[in-house]
């Protein structure tokens, strides 16, 4: 096993500064992404966007020899707290 994820791109702070929570919640509803939050405004930390795209990750580990894919998976739920 590697790495569990791709890893930020964009810190917390910046995350918070740069993504609009409400229309974060509004793009991801869209795509049928169900979000329930006690405070909405934290989101744009977790944003899609934050995030490095996992298959550049996973293509520059396995070109590096580190790990190989053996699989795909795709969450069902996922709950943070």
């Amino acid at each position: 096993s590697s790495c569990h994820g791709a890893g930020r791109r964009l810190s917390r702070t910046a995350a918070k500064a740069s993504v609009d929570s409400e229309l974060l919640i509004s793009e991801l509803e869209q795509k049928g992404i169900h979000i329930r939050a006690k405070t909405p405004n934290v989101l744009s930390e977790e944003a899609p966007e934050a995030y490095k795209d996992v298959d550049e990750v996973i293509s520059l580990t396995n070109r590096a020899g580190l790990a190989r894919p053996v699989a795909r998976m795709r969450p069902v739920s996922v709950i943070k707290g």
